[in-house]
């Protein structure tokens, strides 16, 4: 179980990285020039080499072996952020967060495969409940640490500063995953079960069959219609909360408890599916109340109070979304070989959401000349997770009948 919480603990690393623009735009929009379409893009573009690489990766990470491939993506990731504390503008800072972007990559993929060789069967379910609340875990200590760490010096290095120790950061948790973290199983069982079965799992095989599965499309969609509004709404609060004149401490703590409740989110999604919970019931709650909390927040006029308490809808019941698909991932993965690809595709099709959510917020609050539009955008994206979700709820009911007549 340690080794299990090594690989968390690397994954929330790798969200910190991700989560650590939000609440440094604000510095960067004086001290870089950075536009609000620019910081949408920022938000996003740690997205780039997950919406057009991941199927891929996981490709890779399968033949590399999972923890060589964490380890390689810290690695990346730190060399990345150090690089981008040298930047003076808003390109060299975009070019290092699509570098970024891929060290993320690397050591996301692997992980829900490395959970399963580490951890009982029994308690699978809910360790990837613990895996699904990385994002949000990392993103709130990023808002809350951020702006503490920023004030330590001048607007202009203290934003640096931050990038400096967090690539220090993924450096000591890429050193502990190979202290820590057992050499992986996963070429040497695969190999061993493709003998058995005298077939050999060729890439493209491997991809072949992942993306001929019906379930495979229906999960990733899915986790894009929900990646893609949370990063937009949770990323854009610390400005809209400047913007409406909310101290920067109030800011930093507001925004970092809306991220971090939707580890509970996470939690509660692995704990009921252990219980027996159907999925379907988790991803139509999540997504519901995603929607009400969005309206809640944006849509209608309401004290600040009552708004709060939308965001904080949102997030924590959206957090039953990624437990509830990571779990999915492995229990409908085409074979035991393409679950790392399957996972790959999964997060290829989270970060195009992730990248085109921001920007897509952005433009809209920029036409509206307000926030009040960000409602219509994520109940959008709720209604048609909730269809895809339906879609997947049927494959299962086929796989739950197939099991019977055997």
């Amino acid at each position: 179980m340690q080794a299990a919480r090594c690989v968390i603990a690397a994954g929330v690393v790798a969200a910190l990285h991700v989560g650590k623009l939000p609440p440094a735009l604000p510095v960067l929009e004086k001290v870089l020039g950075v536009s609000l379409l620019q910081a949408g893009f920022l938000l996003s573009l740690v997205q780039l080499a997950g919406m057009t690489l991941g199927l891929l990766t996981g490709l890779a990470v399968q033949r590399i072996g999972l923890r060589h491939s964490m380890v390689a993506g810290l690695l990346l990731l730190g060399g990345a952020s150090a690089l981008g504390g040298l930047a003076h503008g808003a390109a060299w800072l975009l070019a290092t967060r699509a570098l970024e972007g891929l060290g993320f990559l690397w050591v996301v993929l692997p992980a829900p495969g490395l959970v399963r060789q580490l951890v009982p069967q029994e308690r699978l379910a809910g360790m990837l409940g613990v895996w699904g609340a990385y994002m949000p875990l990392g993103a709130s200590a990023a808002l809350l640490l951020g702006p503490w760490v920023m004030v330590l010096g001048a607007p202009e290095w203290g934003w640096r500063v931050w990038w400096w120790l967090l690539s220090a950061l993924a450096g000591l948790l890429a050193a502990l995953l190979l202290w820590r973290v057992p050499a992986d199983r996963s070429s040497r069982s695969s190999h061993t079960g493709a003998m058995a079965s005298g077939e050999n799992p060729t890439p493209k095989k491997l991809l072949g069959l992942t993306l001929r599965s019906p379930a495979a499309w229906l999960m990733a969609l899915t986790f894009a219609m929900y990646s893609g509004q949370w990063l937009a709404v949770v990323g854009f609060l610390p400005s809209i909360y400047v913007q409406a004149g909310v101290a920067s401490a109030a800011t930093a703590w507001l925004t970092a408890l809306a991220a971090g409740v939707n580890i509970l989110g996470n939690l509660a999604g692995g704990r009921l599916l252990g219980r027996g919970v159907q999925p379907f019931r988790l991803l139509l709650a999540g997504f519901l109340a995603m929607a009400l909390g969005a309206t809640l927040a944006f849509g209608v006029q309401a004290p600040p109070s009552l708004q709060y308490a939308g965001v904080l809808l949102f997030s924590v019941m959206g957090g039953l979304i990624p437990a509830t698909l990571f779990s999915l991932a492995i229990r409908l993965a085409p074979s035991s070989d393409t679950v790392s690809t399957t996972v790959g595709w999964i997060q290829q099709w989270s970060a195009l959401g992730q990248f085109a959510g921001p920007p897509l917020v952005a433009w809209v609050a920029v036409y509206a000349g307000g926030w009040q539009w960000t409602a219509w955008v994520t109940s959008a994206c709720c209604a048609i997770g909730l269809l895809l979700a339906w879609q997947i709820h049927g494959l299962l009911a086929v796989q739950a009948g197939q099991r019977r007549w055997r």
